[in-house]
Parts: C-alpha cells; sequence; structure tokens
C-alpha cells in the first residue's frame, strides 16, 4: 500500500512539536519505496515553515535545516505524484460537500490521493474522517 503523506506528518517530523519523535519513529517504521507526497505537499511544507518562522516557533536556521532535509527527502526518498487540474476540480467537488467542512488544500491531497490510489496519512482527525466519505483511503498517524 503507497501512502501519501499530508504536511501535517512532515512538519511535526521535522520542526520540533509535540508530536516530533513519534512522527520520526513511525516514519522510520516505514518502508521508504511506499511513502509518496506530491507538489502541493512542498507548497504546504515551505508556508507552514514560514508561518513557524514569522510567529516565532523556529529560528531562520531551524527552517533551512527542515527545507534542507525536506528537500533531500523529496529528491531521495518519496515519490513525488504529479498534480493535475483534472484534480483541482475534483476537489473543489470535494470541497463543495460542505459537511465534511475541508479547506481547499485538503480537498486537493485528497484528490491527489484518490486519483492515484493511495492512502492518505495524517495528524489531522477531520481530514482522516472526511476521506473515506468520499471513497479515499485514510490513516490517522
Amino acid at each position: 500500500m503507497i501512502l501519501y503523506l499530508d504536511t501535517s506528518v512532515l512538519v511535526a517530523a521535522l520542526t520540533h512539536e509535540a508530536e516530533t519523535e513519534r512522527m520520526q519513529r513511525w516514519l522510520g517504521h516505514q518502508d521508504p519505496e511506499l511513502l509518496s507526497i506530491s507538489d502541493w505537499v512542498t507548497t504546504v511544507f515551505t508556508s507552514a515553515l514560514s508561518i513557524k518562522l514569522q510567529s516565532g516557533q523556529i529560528e531562520m536556521q531551524h527552517r533551512a535545516d527542515a527545507l534542507a532535509v525536506f528537500t533531500t527527502m523529496s529528491a531521495e526518498t518519496f515519490t513525488v505524484l504529479p498534480v493535475s487540474a483534472a484534480q483541482f476540480r475534483t476537489a473543489a467537488r470535494f470541497a463543495d460537500q460542505h459537511a465534511l467542512g475541508l479547506r481547499a488544500g485538503d480537498a486537493l491531497h485528497l484528490s491527489i490521493c484518490a486519483d492515484h490510489g493511495v492512502t492518505l496519512c495524517t495528524l489531522d482527525r477531520q481530514l482522516s474522517e472526511a476521506g473515506p466519505a468520499l471513497g479515499v483511503k485514510t490513516a490517522l498517524v
């Protein structure tokens, strides 16, 4: 089973958060050949680090270190799944299901997973619960 790593997993693993040690252990137990992300994850990861820097949660050097590790992992470990225009349209349909409470970015993650037939791994309970309602396999890690 191919796993798609939501940004929440990677931010927790590569910065200092309450779940950092657990996410690092969890990632260490996964088969690297089965780990995937998308270019959307890259965008959201970079944004999350900028927000952490602006809010004083991390220093510039920590941001640079986390980005360097993420870039290396993206190039050497993860399969990077392409994002298509059709996936954006599917994400819009997913987001339109207002009862699920999906943000646009989360709807796009789910759309990418649906299109590629992969399981979304996340720390976001709401996202993990919305997936099955849309026919997407999810795992709350």
